[in-house]
């Protein structure tokens, strides 16, 4: 338990980060902006599994 929980908050950090890098490439960089939404949306499928094994 306390590994999924470790790994959880490290994936959020992660998901939040990339979200974050998207959103102030947006206005300079959409192609950038794009890519990093789309590994958010990897992190955000890996966080789902992991709360669903819990």
């Amino acid at each position: 338990m306390l590994g999924f929980g470790n790994k959880t908050k490290k994936l959020e950090k992660k998901y939040q980060q990339l979200l974050e890098e998207a959103f102030q490439l947006s206005t300079s960089n959409r192609a950038k902006s794009d890519e990093k939404t789309a590994e958010a949306e990897k992190i955000r499928i890996q966080l789902d599994a992991l709360k669903q094994t819990d």
